[in-house]
């Protein structure tokens, strides 16, 4: 006759079985939808263009030379790739800036709106996202229209006599940020908003009881508090910032281009689908390398103040 341990290991491993078969298809829907689409690419760029925007079944690892190298078309030398570390930096840095410029004005926005009646709260909290009502493109034009030569800035500007000539803004680094800055920003007032709310404010009435100043309160009692929605926010503004496509090319004119548009005219105009998987995944892996690496500090940073 079986032990009471027996049968409960049994009929744990019983209830794991069902857990599994439960969770099948949702994970074969996962994987086939997600990871399947990535070892295509993953594949892809691997092997050889063909002439017609195709592969070829043929194994070559030129499309991951090419991301960073090119190769002379006379003596088949390889040297940088001036054009492609360019576009990485210019997408690296500007998602970087984004993300500060989305932080510094959306945790100051978070706190005001955390620190209002329930009821005002919940104003505040609908204008904020009224922005994801409309289409990213509408909102992307209706910067245009503000930065533009004859845009509101200008005019202004140009009324008030502080300037005699229109500032040129659009088609510039400048102005993908700005616009990057617009559409993301309230994927960064959400998150702190939502940690910012949870924040006992008495502990900062103990702090200014304390005679802190308002920079030591900040810098020890509500940041470190609201680290995680700060943490998120981050990761939510920099990974879409680094993969922008629309804002770019409206913004930017297709003169400063980032690496969405140099993927887009690899599988394009360019007909070269290998290269374009390679500088897909070459996206991805720097993303994942900045999140582990962003996530690890911070783990680190709670693990010492903790």
């Amino acid at each position: 006759m079986a032990s009471a341990e027996e049968v409960a290991r049994e009929a744990e491993r019983r209830d794991i079985r069902t857990r599994w078969l439960l969770s099948a298809p949702a994970l074969l829907v996962i994987f086939f939808a997600a990871t399947g689409p990535l070892l295509i690419v993953l594949v892809y760029s691997f092997l050889t263009p063909g002439p017609y925007g195709d592969v070829k079944w043929q194994f070559s690892p030129e499309a991951w030379i090419s991301v960073f190298m090119e190769r002379d078309i006379f003596d088949d030398t390889l040297s940088l790739a001036a054009a492609h570390v360019t576009i990485f930096w210019r997408s690296i840095k500007l998602a970087i800036i984004t993300t500060i410029a989305t932080l510094a004005l959306g945790f100051p926005t978070a706190y005001f709106m955390a620190t209002r009646s329930e009821k005002t709260r919940d104003l505040w909290l609908f204008l904020i996202t009224i922005p994801f009502w409309t289409n990213l493109l509408i909102r992307t034009f209706a910067v245009l229209q503000i930065i533009r030569n004859e845009g509101l800035i200008n005019t202004v500007l140009l009324k008030l006599g502080i300037i005699s000539a229109p500032i040129q803004i659009l088609f510039t680094d400048t102005a993908i940020l700005i616009g990057m800055a617009y559409v993301y920003l309230p994927l960064m007032v959400l998150p702190i908003y939502a940690s910012m709310e949870k924040l006992d404010f008495r502990l900062v009435e103990a702090g200014y009881d304390l005679y802190a100043t308002r920079f030591q309160v900040l810098r020890r009692i509500i940041f470190p508090l609201v680290k995680p929605g700060v943490i998120a926010g981050s990761i939510l503004v920099f990974i879409p910032a680094l993969g922008a496509y629309v804002t770019p090319i409206v913004l930017g004119g297709g003169k400063n281009m980032m690496l969405s548009n140099l993927i887009e005219l690899q599988f394009g105009q360019g007909r070269n689908w290998p290269l374009g998987s390679a500088l897909s995944i070459a996206v991805m892996v720097i993303v994942m390398v900045a999140l582990l690496a962003y996530v690890r500090n911070a783990g680190r940073s709670e693990v010492r103040h903790g």
